[in-house]
């Protein structure tokens, strides 16, 4: 039985060790290949290595780990040590990448598809780091550290980092370059969102109505879904009400809606955004 365990925890480790460097090799990819022959960066620490490659002629892959070295070591207590471990290691295999592709030559000059498939790969690489425990980025580290003790969320920090940066660039590789470069830092922060969350965009929706029943009797049936039924109380009507919870695909939403106010028009319903879904039967019911 520790065997079997052992095996799978290796199983894992060796996946998660795979998936990492494949990230950062994406990563690299995009940074060699389209980012630094176009004059294009991104922000946060990578942003402020292509700079200095720029105005110092140092290698993007020493530069990008001496700068993100401290700030995973002053967060090594905030983010624990196998983050810590899987972020020096994603760091070394994107140095260690980057340096080899200096022996290719950049395929593509059209600044906007540059632009385009240069933030996608970007983004898609380091979402696959920070899906898999580790990250490409120290601002955020030193983001949760300083706030602490700041007026500023985490958000807000990166964005003050952020605009200086992209100001930076436009001096060194002019505004154009600098506006492409916000546009590939939009790309690649949505990319990321994607990865991380995964493509399988998720609701949940919570219902109101008193004939929570026939609902809950449809969702089970029509829509093929499982619920929560949670014990509510009115503040303005001072009543008892049942409230319907479900998670369910994008996909399903207009149905789930023509149902519910095909058998109560008076419901009260109220969609969100699902960014993770873990656990229970929802992916048993997917299949």
């Amino acid at each position: 039985m520790f065997s079997a365990k052992r095996k799978e925890s290796m199983a894992r480790l060796a996946y998660r060790c795979i998936m990492v460097t494949s990230g950062a090799a994406l990563t690299a990819i995009a940074i060699q290949l389209f980012l630094i022959p176009n004059a294009v960066i991104d922000g946060g620490v990578i942003g402020v290595s292509l700079i200095l490659n720029e105005l110092t002629g140092l290698g993007f892959g020493i530069l990008v780990l001496v700068i993100n070295l401290p700030f995973l070591i002053f967060g090594l207590k905030q983010v624990g040590k196998n983050f810590f471990l899987t972020s020096l290691y994603a760091i070394v295999i994107l140095a260690i990448t980057e340096q080899q592709l200096h022996h290719f030559d950049s395929f593509i000059h059209e600044p906007l598809i540059t632009t385009l498939f240069g933030g996608f790969i970007l983004g898609a690489g380091i979402g696959i780091v920070i899906r898999h425990g580790g990250a490409l980025d120290g601002t955020e580290i030193l983001g949760i550290l300083l706030t602490k003790k700041l007026p500023f969320s985490v958000g807000e920090f990166i964005m003050f980092v952020n605009i200086f940066i992209f100001t930076w660039a436009g001096f060194v590789f002019g505004w154009e370059q600098a506006m492409l470069s916000i546009i590939t830092y939009f790309i690649a922060s949505k990319t990321i969102d994607a990865v991380i969350q995964g493509i399988d965009e998720t609701k949940a929706v919570v219902i109101v109505s008193n004939k929570h029943t026939q609902l809950s009797s449809a969702v089970v049936h029509r829509l093929g879904r499982s619920l929560t039924v949670l014990n509510g109380h009115g503040a303005f009507t001072h009543s008892d009400k049942e409230v319907l919870y479900i998670v369910v695909t994008r996909l399903e939403i207009m149905k789930l809606k023509s149902m519910v106010f095909e058998i109560d028009k008076e419901a009260f319903i109220t969609v969100m955004d699902a960014q993770e879904v873990h656990g229970g039967k929802f992916k048993s019911d997917i299949h």
